[in-house]
């Protein structure tokens, strides 16, 4: 699927209204009872469903591309010898940048940034304490994870779960569930990829009966996910770099798909990112492991992905642009005015949208 869309430099262009209390502080009951409203193309109007209604907009030979990254508990609360408050959300381990290595220097972000300067160390628990090391060119830190325990074993005893700042609250106990796919199996996240959080194993196995095929990819999710644009100009906004990998079997699968004439549906714009960051014009994907900046807005060339499964996405954000490039800046902004109308819950836990292609 290619975008029509013209350019669109300005960040203003891609503002909308949403009142505060359509924004989904908590999940739904059941993951696939959220509402899924469904692009028909520009013009044609809307389909309003429940997601347990998705096997309807997929075709047998179609295929679904999941990402597998599970969210890291990287928020560490502690305190500085001095008593006062000092929270870490930690980003990526420095000596691989794979999320789920057992490094013990990572990079992070800190609050308070001014207190919290090389040399200086934060209490979390009796077990794990965190030295600050260095601090980075784009104002975080490198920190140095001190434990008796495995990196693993400390996060998962002592972090929490970093949720979005807009859903105002700490976390949960519900969210150590509720705040991962069903599929998540390698840890390494920071959010969750959350276009993922509506499916139950009972439902992709509805969709695999129905004949549709799953692949499985990862891109862990960086700090990028919680930064707004701030560049004058969408052509100076920088991406956050985030890993992704590409399995042999999955770029097989997209290729197949191709050959019988099926669509790829990417769950999520994590999806969308690290398919097209590993397309070769002509060649299929590249397998394997790597690392993207690609920051995709109108007008984009989409290689590989052809219709999306995602959440309703924050005003101004890179990933309400990654979705107006697939469907039209106009034709997702209306869509969004009318979630506004019709109530839908917007966001992380939020209620979804599809745009099926053709």
């Amino acid at each position: 699927m290619t975008s029509l869309s013209s350019p669109e430099l300005t960040l203003a262009e891609y503002d909308y209204e949403l009142p505060r209390d359509l924004i989904a502080r908590y999940p739904s009951e059941r993951r696939d009872e959220s509402r899924l409203l469904v692009l028909l193309g520009e013009g044609t109007g809307y389909r309003h469903l429940r997601f347990s209604q998705v096997g309807e907009l997929l075709r047998p030979g179609d295929l679904l591309v999941l990402n597998e990254s599970r969210v890291i508990p990287a928020r560490l609360l502690g305190r500085k010898p001095t008593g006062a408050a000092a929270e870490i959300l930690l980003l990526r381990p420095v000596s691989s940048g794979v999320p789920g290595d057992e490094s013990q220097d990572w990079e992070a972000l800190v609050r308070p940034g001014s207190k919290l300067k090389p040399g200086r160390r934060v209490s979390v628990a009796p077990e794990l304490e965190v030295e600050i090391v260095d601090s980075t060119p784009q104002g975080g830190r490198i920190v140095r994870l001190h434990t008796s325990l495995t990196v693993p074993q400390a996060l998962e005893r002592f972090g929490r779960v970093p949720l979005p700042p807009y859903l105002d609250r700490e976390d949960e106990a519900v969210d150590r569930e509720r705040y991962q796919t069903v599929y998540a199996r390698v840890p390494g996240s920071v959010a969750a990829p959350t276009a993922g959080l509506h499916f139950t194993p009972e439902l992709l196995d509805r969709i695999q009966a129905a004949g549709v095929e799953v692949a499985r990819i990862l891109l862990h999710v960086g700090v990028g996910t919680f930064r707004p644009v701030e560049a004058g100009t969408l052509e100076e906004h920088r991406m956050h770099p985030e890993r992704y990998e590409i399995p042999l079997a999955a770029a097989r699968a997209v290729e197949e798909t191709r050959e019988r004439g099926g669509r790829v549906w990417a769950v999520g714009t994590t999806v969308v990112r690290a398919l097209e960051s590993a397309a070769l014009p002509g060649e299929g994907l590249r397998t394997g492991e790597g690392e993207t900046d690609l920051f995709i807005r109108p007008p984009y060339r989409f290689q590989v992905v052809d219709a999306l499964l995602t959440n309703f996405h924050l005003p101004r954000s890179t990933l309400l642009m990654l979705v107006a490039a697939l469907a039209g800046r106009e034709s997702v902004l209306d869509a969004y005015r009318e979630a506004v109308a019709q109530g839908y819950r917007f966001y992380s836990y939020g209620d979804a949208m599809a745009i099926p292609g053709s």
